[in-house]
């Protein structure tokens, strides 16, 4: 079947407004995504957001073929889908298995076919439609939908960070957990350092989560405080009926245009100092200089070009950038891309096979990790660490890492997040342990916030 979409273009005067009235009127729905670049000029930028709300057709499947599912679900509708990837695909892809607890309960796969799809760029919002649908009635409706007074948020390279969690202020709301204490964190770096010294793996991507339970928040007001504190080029809000994703992520996992994929890990990280430029730029420059960081970064490079080349075109998978360093809000990043050309015997869908879990998410070499990650951590990591985007007609796609995301279970009033580090020989425990919290700033920032104005 090929779809009958077809799109109308609206000029935009303000593009900010544009986006915050689109992201409320796409709320109204029980399935939506509203994927947001906030203007970030990085490699591979096609747009400035895309969206797509209503449920025409959907699937939703677990780890064992779903991989070829939804590859028949794109081939049958011909048509815009946005969806997501779950961590546990790997028990499909790698062969593993998954036995961890799991409070948020969204599916390993699951894609829809959306009544309406928008992507708006400088040029304009355009508007996609099936028959018998009036463009101009949604652009007319989203015009109408009321402007919110602007969150408080500094611009996207002057954001202070923190290293320390902040307590949340509101004295009703439910307590934040942990799942790993301070010391149970570092025994277990120490124990991962074991297996790394016996041979066993050279680098892990150890995650710990955060939760509450019994917590009734507003997704749509977290997520706008979230972004507001934290504007990120893999921006996302994810709803499937009661099911929330609030994602603040800096990370591609992976791209399709036309044949060419780009993949860009990340892998090192340090605070930053915006309020002081030359102590800013000395972290900066600590970051480029540091082995470790290098190190780290070099092996996730190696193992995604060994997983591109097992579909792309011999001789076309080449590192386009090495060690970039990229500022954000709270942290500058270490960003290497990493490129190849679709093989011609290949399809779109064995670019995510080859590559599925990626590899920033799980370390090296990953069938072994896979395993350890499993042994190691307390939850099952589900939606996070997985991936979140797009696939249109022909097939193109982007992807993004769901990290530095807030996870929510509105039917459950279970709220999750969580944050990990690369683990290495040369890995400080106690360094790993101020990483997570510094990841987890904004995010922590942002409960804190929205909690005490529920509260007040």
């Amino acid at each position: 079947m090929t779809s009958k979409r077809t799109f109308t273009t609206f000029p935009v005067e303000d593009i900010l407004t544009c986006k915050q009235q689109l992201l409320s009127w796409v709320n109204r729905f029980s399935s939506c995504c509203f994927l947001d670049n906030h203007g970030y000029a990085m490699p591979g930028g096609r747009l400035e957001c895309l969206a797509g709300a209503g449920e025409m057709a959907s699937i939703s499947v677990g780890a064992g073929g779903a991989f070829s599912a939804l590859e028949v679900f794109h081939r049958y509708h011909k048509d815009w889908v946005f969806g997501h990837l779950g961590y546990d695909l790997k028990n499909e892809t790698e062969q593993r298995t998954s036995g961890l607890p799991d409070s948020l309960g969204f599916p390993d796969l699951r894609f829809f076919v959306p009544r309406y799809v928008f992507l708006l760029s400088a040029e304009g919002l355009q508007i996609g439609v099936l028959p018998g649908e009036s463009p101009e009635a949604i652009w007319a409706a989203i015009c109408a939908e009321p402007v919110a007074p602007p969150q408080a948020a500094a611009s996207p390279r002057a954001v202070p960070a923190g290293t320390r969690p902040l307590p949340l202020a509101a004295a009703a709301a439910p307590p934040l957990q942990a799942r790993f204490t301070h010391d149970d964190y570092l025994d277990t770096v120490h124990h991962l350092q074991r297996h790394i010294a016996r041979g066993d793996c050279y680098e892990v991507t150890f995650c710990q989560e955060f939760f509450m339970e019994g917590v009734d928040i507003e997704p749509l007001q977290t997520f706008q405080a979230l972004d507001a504190l934290s504007p990120q080029p893999h921006a996302a809000y994810y709803k499937l009926g009661d099911r929330f994703l609030l994602c603040a992520s800096p990370e591609r996992y992976l791209q399709n245009e036309k044949g060419h994929l780009l993949s860009q890990p990340i892998k090192g990280t340090a605070a930053r100092a915006p309020e002081d430029p030359e102590k800013d730029q000395a972290l900066r420059d600590a970051l480029l200089a540091s082995p470790k960081e290098k190190s780290e970064n070099v092996m996730i490079v190696d193992l995604v070009r060994n997983d591109l080349s097992r579909v792309c075109a011999e001789g076309s998978v080449r590192v386009n950038e090495l060690w970039g360093i990229y500022a954000f809000p709270q942290v500058f990043q270490m960003i290497s891309s990493i490129e190849g050309d679709l093989a011609k015997d290949r399809i779109w869908v064995d670019a995510l096979k080859a590559t599925f879990p990626m590899g920033s998410m799980t370390g090296a070499p990953k069938r072994r990790v896979l395993e350890l990650i499993e042994q190691y951590e307390r939850t099952k990591r589900g939606l996070y660490s997985g991936a979140i985007g797009y696939i249109d007609p022909e097939g193109n796609f982007d992807f993004a890492v769901v990290i530095r995301s807030l996870l929510y279970n509105r039917a459950g009033k279970y709220l999750s997040f969580s944050v990990g580090s690369a683990i290495t020989a040369a890995a400080d425990p106690e360094a790993e342990y101020q990483e997570c919290l510094l990841k987890a700033g904004a995010i922590k920032k942002t409960l804190e916030s929205v909690l005490s104005s529920a509260s007040a």
